[in-house]
């Protein structure tokens, strides 16, 4: 049976195209349009899709209005087509926090006659929504470490996709000011990864700042990888850019950077798996046990996606299973016992 889908925008134009995209896919069927938020819930009283595309920009009601009510009232996996711009990529965001699953960048703004580039992205996106869970975290404790002396040498690298963001925003906001040194590699394209970065940095107690060519990695502060770029760790302790191929279709890959994490800082590293489909991670993890540091892989229940993870997981090459709630205090204890704390 066919994944069902609803398609949400204000042009009629969009939603045709948006349509006849699904549909080049056989096992996808749209089953029903509306052109704002106001006609969706009404149709969602009567058709009960599996995934809904959702505009953000919308005249009569607004993407993030209409997705706080359709969590409130039908909770359904939803997917936001953005524009690839930085209000959009923020709007994004914050749909992330009111629950959305994932987005889709519209390539050239609002009505976009070349969608045909994101097909694949899209149909791959809703597979994977159909199949996630919506999961509301709430807010986690903040924990309390000793001076920064203690974790001069560990550094923490945490890699997410599906359902990343608003996992990463809950155990960076429990983290302190004198935080070990963090690396943040989440699948997003370029211009998406700055916002989330700044986004970060308003909420947290320490720094967060998208990675630049040559930028230290120290304690209290997180580097976020670029969009479009793999992040990889130098035997000097900074960040280089590369762009080589793509990793498991992507850039940036949780592979890169967890790999050469592990080469230069071995035992002190922490690798850490979030929500996501696919396998990258899995083989960074590998090499971070390898060199004798330690590895956490959030757990089923807590997981939009238990894609990565679980992957992982069935490698061998995770320490501890842990629930989003539980995994900052995870990395403090792994830390420390790096120390023989």
């Amino acid at each position: 049976m066919p994944t069902r889908v609803f398609v949400v925008d204000d042009s009629a134009l969009m939603r045709k195209i948006i349509k006849d995209l699904i549909e080049s896919d056989p096992e996808l069927k749209v089953v029903g349009t509306a052109s704002d938020g106001i006609h969706v819930l009404e149709k969602l009283d009567v058709i009960n899709p599996d995934v809904i595309t959702l505009d953000v920009n919308m005249k009569l009601m607004d993407g993030l209005t209409t997705l706080k009510l359709i969590m409130e009232k039908h909770p359904i996996p939803v997917i936001m087509l953005s524009n690839a711009t930085r209000k959009g990529a923020e709007e994004t965001l914050k749909a992330l926090e009111y629950g959305a699953i994932d987005y889709v960048a519209k390539p050239s703004g609002e009505i976009s006659l070349d969608l045909e580039k994101i097909r694949d992205e899209l149909i791959t996106k809703i597979k994977a929504a159909a199949k996630a869970k919506i999961v509301k975290h709430e807010d986690i404790a903040s924990v309390s470490v000793p001076n920064e002396e203690t974790f001069k040498e560990n550094l923490i690298v945490i890699g997410a996709s599906t359902g990343g963001p608003p996992a990463i925003e809950k155990i960076l906001k429990s983290l302190p000011e004198n935080t070990p040194s963090l690396l943040i590699v989440q699948h997003m394209p370029p211009g998406f990864t700055r916002s989330f970065a700044r986004r970060l940095s308003t909420l947290c107690s320490f720094e967060v700042k998208e990675a630049e060519e040559g930028d230290y990695i120290t304690w209290g502060k997180a580097l976020v990888a670029p969009g479009g770029y793999h992040m990889i760790v130098r035997e000097d302790k900074t960040v280089h850019l590369v762009d080589p191929p793509l990793v498991h279709g992507i850039k940036p890959s949780v592979d890169y950077a967890m790999k050469t994490a592990a080469e230069v800082f071995r035992s002190k590293t922490i690798g850490v798996l979030l929500t996501g489909m696919g396998r990258d991670g899995v083989f960074g993890m590998m090499e971070i046990k390898r060199y004798g540091g330690k590895t956490i892989a959030q757990d089923e229940a807590s997981c939009a996606v238990f894609g990565m993870p679980k992957a992982a997981i069935e490698a061998g090459c995770v320490d501890e299973v842990l629930p989003l709630s539980m995994i900052p205090r995870g990395i403090i204890r792994m830390c420390l016992s790096s120390h023989g704390g």
